[in-house]
């Protein structure tokens, strides 16, 4: 190898030695400066905070540790003539140097120490809403000339976002900007709603090493508990093990919800692992598994009782695309030993679509029954069956094409078969029994259905055109599905979903049914899911044949205030018995079904009734003639002008009010769509 000259040596020499001057220079610098510059940019902060939200920041202590650590002591936010929003004691802040000469911050460690963030609204003012507006552009904006506007479109959809890749990229930022060490002593976290408070109070929490412990004290209005999140993870990998439970006695309660929404939920233990988060192909995959030990919830809404879940495991496998986000079919959820697959997927393009699949494995009938959580099917506790079921349900919405909306729910069983029922015992349907009818959570006289009633009236004995034109506006189909029409129910969510409302409901006599009989009329998701699980042990078992269900149906619904049955309501209406109504008095009983506590409002003062009846049942009869259920020649005579003989004429309200016009529009709407009669 050839020996460097010794002018050249010379030359390298002078340029290390160069170089060497030039770095002391600016690590002397870097280090004589940092603090003039750090307390400047506090105070650019500072007055900006001031000038633009009207808030203000103090730091009394500010300085450096070490090569790239930062430390302040007694820091206060604090909007103008509202509760502090900040205050801290310490806090310290270490980046990696290398990372940050490259301008790509990242936080080596972090501590606080005694100190809160509180978030407050009292007699309706915010201490952080001026940090929630937007900002004022400050440049005019100008017509712009067509061209570019053309322009502008083309490029715009030539950039399209990718909502996939761009998320990815936020989670990349937000765990590169996680701390390798954290810790944090007595910080609290406090939010105050009125007169509602939390505080979440971090006594000590510390993350080294991937491995995170913690100590935390939780207040309320109502409770005093203590908590503690453990486990490991590992932010630049993207996977995490972690654990929450309580530590003193008792399940972790959520606060703020019972005082403000009078919702108690909770649970003994949850657990979260992310096992991996990866970007390919324009899709963005995340996956893991979430646990819940005995979740508890309770709401008016859902249950008169408690609802407990004793185990739910979810292996969740989320896609999303650069137009859209699911739930892969890949994912299961397990719980209390009962499993299902769920399919999730909304795209927002072309078209705005809601696609939804659930399946099951096959599953053994009883296990299923076991599964099902307390204080959600109280009646249907103690029952027990044989065989077993597959069940796959597929929905697809298009808010584009309501109309081709895909509902179906399928059922495959075998060897399916009731051996004991629980609280609810279907087969008395079959018997004679004592019916209970309930109003507003109280309980009204008895009425017996059987022979020792004097009002109950057979199926045989009740007019014929009643019948046909109960079925015609309640449940058309009664006699042919078996508990349930499901085009019924497609229509309903399809209604539901393009009105954003719940203006439909898919309700059939069998329903009403078990509702009536066997369950409280309490508005609750807990009675619904009873309501629908019990028809279709009902309908499926032929527990009962449909011309009993009928009888009774007819023999024990409200047609009017104190009355019940076919029987009371003949001869309070018309002093005659069921046998005898016409057509024009069945179709007025069959219309009030919906609402027989009004049926009043129907009539002007003098006792005839309103001229908008004509219409009801003129609309009623040529339905029931296009479904051949009565002739065209049994419309012969047909008339609103109902003559009221019976007690029922005593309560006409006296009054020229004219009928509300909602009242007709949703009457007219009830015998066009019969199925909406059940809007809970």
């Amino acid at each position: 190898m050839r020996e460097l000259s010794p002018k050249i040596k010379k030359w390298i020499t002078l340029a290390v030695k160069t170089v060497g001057v030039f770095l002391f220079i600016a690590v002397v610098g870097y280090f004589s400066l940092r603090g003039y510059f750090l307390n400047k940019a506090i105070e650019k902060v500072a007055a900006k905070l001031e000038s633009q939200y009207a808030t203000h920041l103090t730091v009394k202590e500010a300085g450096f540790s070490g090569l790239a650590g930062v430390q302040l002591k007694g820091i206060s936010l604090v909007p103008e003539g509202k509760d502090t929003l900040l205050a801290l004691d310490e806090f310290s802040l270490s980046i990696k140097f290398f990372y940050a000469l490259m301008a790509d911050v990242r936080v080596k460690s972090l501590s606080l120490n005694n100190g809160y963030l509180q978030l407050t609204k009292r007699n309706g003012l915010k201490n952080f809403d001026q940090f929630l507006g937007a900002k004022k552009d400050s440049l005019q904006t100008t017509e712009q000339p067509e061209t570019d506007k053309a322009n502008t479109e083309q490029l715009a959809k030539k950039t399209e976002l990718n909502y996939a890749e761009v998320l990815y990229k936020l989670i990349n930022k937000v765990l590169n900007k996680v701390p390798n060490e954290m810790q944090i002593t007595n910080f609290s976290m406090k939010g105050v709603d009125e007169d509602v408070f939390v505080d979440f109070k971090v006594k000590e929490l510390a993350f080294k090493d991937g491995k995170l412990g913690s100590d935390m004290e939780v207040q309320s209005n109502e409770m005093t508990q203590h908590w503690k999140l453990s486990g490991m993870a590992y932010p630049s990998e993207k996977q995490a093990d972690l654990q929450f439970l309580r530590t003193d006695s008792g399940r972790v309660t959520i606060p703020y919800l019972p005082e403000r929404f009078n919702l108690l939920a909770g649970f003994g233990s949850a657990r979260l692992q992310l096992k991996n988060i990866s970007f390919g192909e324009d899709e963005l995959k995340i996956n893991g598994v979430a646990s819940i030990q005995s979740f508890m919830v309770n709401h008016p809404k859902i249950s008169s009782k408690d609802v407990v879940l004793d185990a739910v495991d979810f292996n969740f496998d989320y896609k999303i695309g650069a137009n859209y986000v699911s739930l892969d079919s890949t994912s299961k959820v397990n719980f209390n030993g009962f499993v299902f697959y769920p399919f999730i997927r909304w795209q927002n393009g072309p078209d705005t679509i809601y696609h939804l699949v659930v399946k099951t494995e096959k599953t053994e009938a009883q296990n299923f029954i076991q599964a099902l959580p307390e204080g959600l099917f109280s009646h249907v506790k103690g029952m027990e069956a044989t065989g077993s079921f597959n069940y796959r349900l597929d929905f697809i919405y298009n808010e584009n094409h309501p109309q081709d909306m895909v509902f179906e729910s399928t059922l495959e069983k075998e060897n399916f078969k009731i051996t004991k029922y629980g609280q609810a015992n279907l087969a008395k349907l079959n018997e004679e029994f004592v019916y209970t009818p309930m109003e507003k959570g109280r309980a009204m006289r008895p009425i017996f259905v059987g022979a020792s009633n004097p009002n109950y009236t057979p199926l045989d004995q009740i007019s014929p055109i009643l019948r046909k034109t109960v079925l015609t506006t309640e449940d058309p189909s009664f006699y042919w599905h078996r508990g349930f029409v499901t085009e019924a129910f497609r229509q309903s969510i399809e209604k539901n979903m393009r009105t954003g409302k719940f203006k439909r409901g898919a309700s059939t006599i069998s329903m009403q049914l078990i509702k009536n009989v066997f369950l409280t009329r309490e508005k609750t998701m807990a009675r619904k899911l009873e309501e629908i699980l019990l028809v279709y042990i009902l309908e499926n078992n032929y527990i009962s044949n449909k011309d009993r269900m009928y009888e009774v149906y007819l023999n024990i619904i409200e047609w009017g205030p104190n009355v019940y049955g076919i029987g009371e309501a003949s001869r309070f209406y018309f002093s005659k018995s069921p046998s005898e109504l016409t057509l024009n008095e069945s179709m007025f009983l069959a219309t009030i079904v919906p609402g027989p506590k009004h049926f009043m409002w129907r009539f002007n003062k003098d006792g005839s009734a309103k001229p908008y009846l004509e219409r009801t049942y003129r609309y009623l009869a040529n339905k029931m003639v296009s479904r051949q259920v009565i002739l065209p020649e049994d419309t012969i005579g047909l008339t609103h002008l109902i003559n009221l003989s019976g007690p029922a004429r005593k309560l006409i309200i006296k009054s020229d009010t004219l009928v509300n016009d909602t009242l007709v529009e949703r009457e007219l709407e009830l015998i066009q769509n019969p199925e909406e009669g059940d809007e809970e």
